[in-house]
């Protein structure tokens, strides 16, 4: 047993502390399989961890980062093997289980998924938690029954991970996106993406009517609240909006009127313990599905000394696109 080293979130007096620091192997949770991470991101639960900005983390000590992309070194896992290339989000990551942001980690074998071919451990993590998520997302509306032919799917907080990666998938499938976001700057950089229009978010974030003029099929979903409430209330006839965030507030201050006389239907989306079929058909989509072209142009790279300094960043709207940490 050795050390190595890793963001530590420690209980403090008032709140938490985060630093980069060595951690005692020996320290690691039980796991059928030991990974050698190589890549990891910096998502919003992240930033809220780092900053204690809100009790996502649930034991102490805690290794911050809720996803990674690295090799096996051990496995008793009977699907594992050294030198496996694998992926693992969610799974409490980060929370209740010492996470990502480490040079090792150790999991249960059950959590990951292999990494798709074509895609390398940093392009996978290019895509991570809030890929993975906006690809559940698209998903759900298939399955819902939307399609390209349906009408217009609009996608909010369209600058961040989730919207960046949701506004690439669903523009490749054909579909008419528009963008909607709070940073008018983005626009080009959405258009890049594949949005066929950018409207500003304030066209969502105040109180509406609990039913208002159609303008889309259905809808990606980060930021909830009355964003949110507004996007159920301009869904066309049929239609279908997945909500995957909160970053306006948990709260919905939404009328029934859009599900009884449209026959509009909200789909929840949890990435953190989404069962592993819907998990492998996911990344199988996103391998073929995501333009990997625009992962450069999506992706922002620092390393694991830098993460304790971006956590505000991201909390505060910040940042565009995803951010891939480098461990080693």
């Amino acid at each position: 047993m050795g050390t190595f080293k890793a963001i530590r979130i420690d209980k403090a007096e008032k709140g938490t502390t985060a630093a980069l620091t060595q951690f005692d192997e020996a320290e690691l949770m039980e796991g059928d399989v030991t990974v050698a991470v190589e890549w990891s991101t910096l998502n919003y639960k992240d930033g809220l961890a780092v900053t204690g900005k809100a009790p996502v983390v649930r034991r102490f000590p805690m290794i911050a980062g809720i996803d990674f992309a690295g090799t096996v070194e051990q496995s008793s896992h009977p699907e594992w093997k050294a030198g496996d290339k694998v992926v693992c989000t969610g799974w409490g990551m980060g929370e209740t289980h010492l996470g990502a942001y480490a040079e090792r980690a150790r999991v249960k074998g059950d959590w990951l998924v292999r990494q798709p071919d074509g895609l390398s451990a940093r392009d996978a993590m290019a895509i991570g938690t809030a890929g993975f998520t906006a690809m559940l997302a698209v998903l759900a509306l298939e399955k819902q029954g939307l399609s390209p032919k349906s009408g217009s799917i609009v996608v909010t907080g369209a600058a961040g991970g989730v919207g960046s990666v949701a506004i690439a998938v669903l523009a490749k499938l054909g579909y008419h996106v528009i963008a909607s976001t709070g940073r008018q700057s983005e626009a080009p950089y959405l258009k890049s993406l594949g949005a066929a229009e950018v409207i500003d978010r304030n066209e969502l974030s105040a109180p509406g009517k609990p039913l208002a003029k159609e303008r889309w099929a259905g809808g990606v979903d980060s930021v909830g609240s009355t964003t949110l409430a507004n996007l159920l209330s301009m869904t066309k006839y049929g239609g279908a909006v997945a909500a995957c965030g909160l970053a306006a507030g948990m709260d919905l201050p939404a009328s029934v009127a859009p599900f009884i006389l449209r026959g509009v239907c909200l789909l929840g989306i949890d990435s953190v313990m989404c069962p592993l079929g819907p998990r492998k058909a996911a990344w199988e989509r996103l391998a073929r599905d995501l333009d990997h072209s625009k992962l450069s142009e999506i992706t922002h790279e620092i390393g694991m000394d830098q993460v304790i300094d971006w956590g505000p960043k991201i909390l505060a709207g910040q940042v565009r696109g995803r951010i891939v940490v480098k461990i080693v």
